[in-house]
């Protein structure tokens, strides 16, 4: 069973979207209202997924992601907000943040967010995902992949990496490459594990530094 924490200032959302997530089998550990609340609730409940809104009564949910990558590293977050404006979402990513959707998204998409979330993967409202690998397309070209000194990564998972950087799923990766879903998760996995990062969207912007997304 997924474990979720969700995110929201405001108590009607908040408790329809636990709800709605308790329904379809999840289980929500814990709700939060405030930075405050979520610095002092998450390291004790270490949620799969949080779910985060961006706009908090002390402050935003880019604070509130970096207060949950410290307390608790191995909880991934999916922000769930109003705004679909460029600089929150590149905020909430640079912050840490797994994925991105905007409020309107239905009940369907945000449910099957949350288990790709959990699953490691990058969800994004469309037209978010290329707005955030223009900036890290942005940030490679003015000097972010110098590093000569790359980790020692076999050849399928250089191939492996390429495909998720071209926003392929780990389904599709194993479909282009006859590979099983278990299989690519793996590579994936490793991958990350040797190159040190924490999600798809850090082995995206990876990948894009150093010129393996063509």
């Amino acid at each position: 069973m997924i474990r979720v924490m969700v995110v929201d200032d405001h108590p009607m959302w908040r408790d329809g979207v636990a709800r709605d997530l308790t329904d379809e089998g999840f289980e929500v550990v814990a709700t939060a209202e405030s930075v405050r609340a979520v610095t002092a609730r998450v390291g004790a409940v270490s949620p799969d997924v949080v779910l985060m809104d961006m706009q908090l009564p002390d402050g935003t949910g880019v604070d509130a992601t970096a207060a949950v990558a410290q307390a608790s590293p191995s909880s991934r977050v999916l922000v769930l907000s109003a705004s679909a404006e460029r600089d929150d979402v590149l905020a909430a990513v640079k912050a840490g943040a797994s994925g991105y959707l905007v409020k309107s998204a239905s009940r369907e998409e945000l449910v099957a967010a949350v288990r790709a979330t959990a699953d490691g993967q990058a969800v994004f409202t469309p037209g978010l995902a290329g707005l955030v690998l223009g900036e890290f397309r942005r940030i490679a070209t003015d000097g972010g992949g110098d590093d000569p000194e790359l980790p020692a990564l076999t050849t399928r998972e250089t191939e492996v990496l390429r495909l998720v950087a071209k926003g392929l799923s780990a389904r599709q990766i194993g479909t282009r490459l006859t590979l099983s879903h278990r299989t690519v998760e793996n590579h994936v996995q490793s991958t990350l594990r040797k190159l040190q990062l924490a999600n798809r969207v850090e082995l995206t912007r990876y990948a894009i530094e150093h010129g393996l997304d063509e």
